[in-house]
């Protein structure tokens, strides 16, 4: 009896003080993003009262759920200047990613053209589809970056041929936030009657993108990156593109994805684009203000750390910065106080290392520790004081008490496992 006394004491206390525990601030905005309370207040009708099919359009029910889908599919396409009947509603952009590339260039594959171009720091959900291609006959050119992570686009010139089938660049980088010159690259495409797709989830939404100006035909976009909710995303087909189903067993969406669409998601993507629409200008500046003061702290007190990508072609809330002297897993354990994305290259048991800050010089020696570092909707001036302050003071402090950069180092490994 004690003893169960004595536990429940203990969890009650272990509770309080998780209450009363602030939170961290949270810096990992390109991982995902809260839901926007307008989105959530826009999405709750249709779990309950507004309930109905938006494919049983033979009552009220249904077409009131039709007509909240097709709006959402209009502020969708609004944002990239794109028709309503060219978006697909995925449920994600990485099924958005996987439909636009093994579907298109299965659809022409029998024109004779078979070779894809894409590059070495694109998301997995481009790169591995065009791995499942290879193995389908396909021939994958994969085009390596500069140092600053933009594509030479002198070397897509000397890749293109008259059998390249599609080119696939994402417009922002999902790990370095840089944004390629996707407009021409998409020139450069046509010129050899290849297909562009882009990889747009980390900039949709963020950075103005006209897929008619740009040359766009085939782009990809998630909802939970735009405070719009998870499980959803789209697929922009321009008009005359022929895409191949990956799935079978339904008419819906131009049957291309067959399965009831999730009516409260698609309301909430249609409500978090328009809400970005109306708000990218102001918050590109105000995250451009918070990134550049953040990044000047952070390089006026702490000497040996390195910005991965270039800073100008850049998305507006995105750091990404390798730290010498440091082990990423004693920084990860120590930045207690933010939500970031900290990337090792040394684990306990293999080397992780980021194949994207790889990419940008493959013969540079790593530093053992990666930060990246996203600001968002709800990122304030005090958040980055906060934020600067504790980066810099665990840094330190790990450089005085493992001036070698860890217990053992990155170096020491590698040396290990080459063994």
């Amino acid at each position: 009896m004690r003893n169960t006394w004595t536990s429940s004491i203990f969890i009650s206390l272990i509770f309080f003080i998780s209450k009363i525990q602030a939170e961290p601030i949270y810096l990992d905005y390109q991982a995902s993003t809260p839901v926007d309370p307008r989105v959530f207040e826009t999405m709750v009708p249709y779990f309950t009262k507004e309930f109905g099919n938006p494919h049983s359009t033979t009552h009220i029910y249904g077409i009131r759920a039709h007509k909240a889908v097709e709006q959402a599919r209009a502020e969708i396409a609004k944002i990239i200047n794109a028709q309503p009947e060219e978006i697909i509603f995925t449920s994600g952009a990485t099924e958005a990613n996987n439909l636009a590339i093994l579907g298109a260039c299965r659809a022409l594959k029998h024109l004779g053209k078979n070779e894809i171009i894409s590059v070495s720091t694109e998301h997995k959900s481009v790169l591995e589809p065009l791995q499942a291609l290879k193995r389908e006959g396909f021939k994958i050119i994969i085009l390596p970056v500069q140092k600053n992570g933009l594509l030479r686009l002198e070397d897509l010139v000397n890749a293109l041929s008259s059998k390249t089938i599609l080119v696939s660049v994402m417009a922002a980088n999902n790990e370095i936030g840089v944004l390629q010159p996707i407009k021409e690259i998409s020139k450069l495409a046509q010129q050899y009657g290849a297909l562009f797709h882009t990889d747009a989830a980390q900039a949709y939404g963020k950075i103005p993108i006209d897929v008619v100006e740009d040359g766009i035909d085939l782009l990809s976009i998630s909802g939970h990156k735009i405070y719009g909710p998870k499980g959803v995303g789209a697929l922009y087909i321009k008009k005359g593109v022929t895409v191949l189903p990956l799935s079978y067993g339904g008419g819906q969406e131009r049957n291309l994805r067959p399965g009831t669409l999730p009516t409260p998601l698609c309301v909430g993507l249609g409500e978090a684009s328009r809400i970005a629409y109306e708000k990218m200008q102001l918050e590109s500046q105000k995250l451009i203000t918070l990134r550049n003061k953040l990044l000047a702290l952070l390089q006026e007190n702490l000497p040996d750390i390195i910005l991965n990508g270039d800073l100008k072609a850049r998305l507006p809330g995105n750091i990404n910065i390798s730290i010498k002297g440091v082990d990423g897993r004693l920084l990860l354990s120590r930045l207690t106080g933010i939500a970031a994305s900290v990337g090792s290259a040394c684990t306990s048991a293999n080397i992780d290392v980021s194949y994207v800050i790889q990419a940008l010089d493959p013969e540079e020696a790593l530093p053992p520790a990666n930060l990246r570092i996203s600001l968002g909707r709800y990122t304030t001036e005090h958040d980055v004081d906060q934020a600067a302050s504790e980066i810099i003071k665990v840094v330190k402090s790990l450089r005085e008490k493992y001036p070698k950069g860890g217990r053992r180092s990155c170096l020491t490994n590698i040396q290990h496992l080459n063994k």
